[in-house]
């Protein structure tokens, strides 16, 4: 799938760019579950660059490296009409240490349902809600997951404050997400307790150096919920370069805490979008 979406990356930027109406950078990048918005956050933005009655395909490849595990994502995105976004991501993340890999599928939809990242008072809000299946269950079963799938549901709110600081646009998203996931759904859904939603705050800042270039924070809370090793908060600092509307690089430096009883992954984060 990797592979495949890659390939299909590098057509989409040969072919001749759809009329698109919304400034650049205001789709935000891809996220490592497919959903516009940062690389561990999902934004209150549409992907893309369609504005009314117009649509546009993204997709995406991302590669996450920490010391003790490789999270390969990939997918593809459609946005119509500023309004609806949907998506698909496999995610494979190797465990490089311990051995093996596991693999889960997310299909992604997304409604703006009011307000304008640059245009209104009102921040742009949208509701999403993420479905995640998981394709290797059994490790994520041996550790007291409840389920091999389960339902994100987020409600984000994005604004853009022009001039903010020294002169430049300064972008701040809220989002609070209800999930059931362990790791994003890596380690499964719920635990041998209960598969209850749980709301869980996240968080991003974005400063536009130029109209090209943006740096800015992350931060992801995340539920603890199985006894054999605890779950921390994700967080990270990135680079995003809006090369043009049809592509798009992010670098980051990721923390995302203690995984599976091993301390302290710290690493980098790179991501490429194209879209049409």
């Amino acid at each position: 799938m990797i592979r495949t979406s890659l390939v299909l990356l590098c057509c989409l930027l040969t072919l001749p760019a759809l009329a698109s109406s919304r400034v650049l950078a205001t789709g935000g990048a891809t996220s490592i579950e497919g959903s516009a918005g940062g690389g561990i956050v999902p934004w209150a933005v549409i992907n893309g660059y369609g504005s009314d009655d117009e649509w546009s395909i993204q997709a995406f490849g991302t590669r996450v490296a920490v010391d003790d595990f490789t999270l390969h994502a990939a997918g593809l995105g459609y946005s119509w009409d500023n309004r609806w976004e949907l998506s698909y991501a496999r995610q494979q993340f190797k465990l490089d240490t311990i051995g093996g890999q596991l693999r889960q599928d997310i299909l992604g939809i997304k409604y703006r349902v009011t307000g304008q990242l640059l245009y209104t008072a009102l921040p742009q809000i949208s509701l999403g809600l993420q479905y995640k299946r998981h394709l290797d269950f059994d490790l994520p079963a041996l550790v007291g997951a409840r389920s091999r799938s389960g339902v994100d549901l987020y409600l984000a709110a994005s604004k853009v404050w022009l001039d903010a600081i020294a002169g430049r646009n300064l972008l701040l998203n809220g989002t609070v997400r209800a999930t059931q996931a362990n790791q994003t759904g890596l380690l499964g859904f719920g635990n041998e307790h209960s598969n209850r939603h749980r709301l869980m705050f996240e968080g991003s800042a974005a400063l536009l150096l130029t109209h090209q270039l943006a740096v800015g924070v992350e931060f992801r809370q995340k539920p603890n919920r199985l006894a054999f090793a605890d779950e921390q908060h994700w967080r990270d600092i990135f680079v995003a370069w809006f090369v043009n509307r049809k592509l798009s690089v992010t670098a980051a430096y990721a923390d995302l805490g203690d995984i599976a009883g091993l301390p302290s992954q710290q690493g980098w984060y790179l991501s490429v979008e194209g879209s049409w």
